[in-house]
C-alpha cells in the first residue's frame, strides 16, 4: 500500500459542496489502495473547520457528523509524534518557508517520512516541491 501525507486543505474540501475539485477527489479516490497520513494535530484542524462552518450555517451537526463518519471509513493514520518532540523543525520550516506553523507540521512529517503530499494549498506546494517532496497527482 502506498501512503502520502493528506492537508487538511484536501481533506475539507470534501466536506463542502462549493469547495469541491476534480484534485481533492481525485485524492478521496486513491485512499484504499493507498493510505493517508497526517500529523497528530489533523483532527483538531478538521474539527476546527467543522465548527466554523456550523456556526457560519455552512453545514449541519448531522452533517458534520455524517462527514465524520466518512473520515473514520478511510484508511488514515495519524502520526503519533507528539508536536513538542519536533517543534523545532517545524518552526523551522515555517520561518524557511514563510508558512504557518499548521502547514510546517504537514511538510515536516512529509519529509520525516519521505512522503509525497496531497495539498491544495499553493504556498504548501511550493514549499514542498523546493524541499524536493513530491506532489501527489501532480
Amino acid at each position: 500500500m502506498t501512503r502520502f501525507v493528506l492537508d487538511c486543505s484536501v481533506t475539507m474540501s470534501w466536506c463542502f459542496e462549493d469547495e469541491q475539485d476534480s484534485y481533492a477527489t481525485a485524492i478521496l479516490d486513491m485512499l484504499g489502495p493507498s493510505q493517508g497520513v497526517t500529523p497528530s494535530m489533523w483532527p483538531l484542524e478538521v474539527a476546527n473547520v467543522l465548527l466554523v462552518g456550523e456556526r457560519r450555517n455552512r453545514l449541519t451537526r448531522a452533517a458534520s457528523s455524517r462527514f465524520l463518519a466518512l473520515l473514520a471509513s478511510l484508511p488514515l493514520t495519524i502520526d503519533e509524534t507528539a508536536p513538542v518532540q519536533i517543534l523545532d523543525k517545524i518552526l523551522a520550516l515555517a520561518r524557511q518557508h514563510d508558512l504557518s506553523s499548521y502547514d510546517a507540521a504537514y511538510l515536516e512529517l512529509a519529509m520525516r517520512e519521505g512522503l509525497p503530499i496531497a495539498t491544495l494549498d499553493e504556498k504548501l506546494r511550493r514549499a514542498a516541491q523546493s524541499s524536493g517532496i513530491a506532489i501527489v497527482g501532480a
